[in-house]
């Protein structure tokens, strides 16, 4: 438990960073229809599942133009 506690003031910035990221992109994918790559679903999948690089992924080569 000690060394959950040392590593606490890192890690409660990081998953900070990725919940607001994940939010971020999941309320982009569900107000938008058109994506660069992929559809909906794959990129739902993609931002749940692999934490912080999913959404960045999203922003950086899946969000449709505006």
């Amino acid at each position: 438990m000690e060394i959950f506690q040392e590593y606490l003031p890192f890690l409660l910035p990081v998953l900070i960073i990725q919940l607001g990221l994940l939010v971020a992109a999941l309320i982009h994918i569900f107000r938008h229809r058109t994506y660069r790559v992929g559809n909906r679903v794959i990129w739902v999948v993609v931002c749940v599942l692999v934490n912080i690089i999913g959404p960045v992924l999203y922003f950086a080569i899946g969000r449709g133009d505006e």
